[in-house]
């Protein structure tokens, strides 16, 4: 039973390892190891199964008649299953999108409002959304535009500045 409970710990400390020193451990062999802790053999995955193998053998071991043998062996049933679940779950998580912030250069042709009214030849200001979130903008337009009203951007002369038009409806 100890033996089974120190595996179940011993899988938990691993996996709180990994969690703190994420990548430190390839980076000690010094790339002798590449390859070798991605996907299967990742130390998530490892820990998933050393704790489960523990603690599955110990719940085994502990409320049925069965010895050490078949304690093991369903220990090692869970502990792939842990494994396998941990290794699908950092596929889905490496998959999950790009990762990269939205760039400037994509508020071209996006609505925005007037907050600070636009005179000709000169700047106002224009709530526009960027990755979701509501940004104020220096704006420029070809004539006045009222505060108030909704704009088209058709350019962006620098990052804290675009062109817009006022949309006619």
């Amino acid at each position: 039973m100890d033996l089974f409970l120190g595996l179940g710990i011993g899988g938990i400390v691993l996996l709180a390892a990994s969690l703190v020193f994420d990548g430190v451990l390839e980076g000690v062999f010094d790339g002798a190891l590449d390859g070798l802790f991605d996907g299967w053999l990742s130390l998530p995955v490892i820990a998933g199964f050393v704790s489960m193998l523990g603690f599955t053998g110990a719940i085994v071991l502990g409320t049925t008649g069965l010895g050490p043998g078949a304690a093991a062996a369903a220990g090692a049933v869970a502990g792939a299953g842990a494994g396998w679940s941990t290794y699908r779950l950092s596929l889905a998580l490496a998959r999950d999108g790009s990762g990269t912030a939205p760039r400037h250069d994509e508020l071209v042709g996006s609505a925005g409002t007037v907050v600070t009214a636009i005179p000709a030849g000169g700047y106002g200001e224009v709530m526009l959304r960027l990755g979701g979130q509501p940004v104020k903008y220096a704006a420029t337009a070809d004539g006045p535009v009222a505060l108030g009203a909704e704009v088209w951007v058709t350019a962006t002369p620098s990052s804290t500045s675009v062109g817009v038009r006022a949309v006619e409806r």
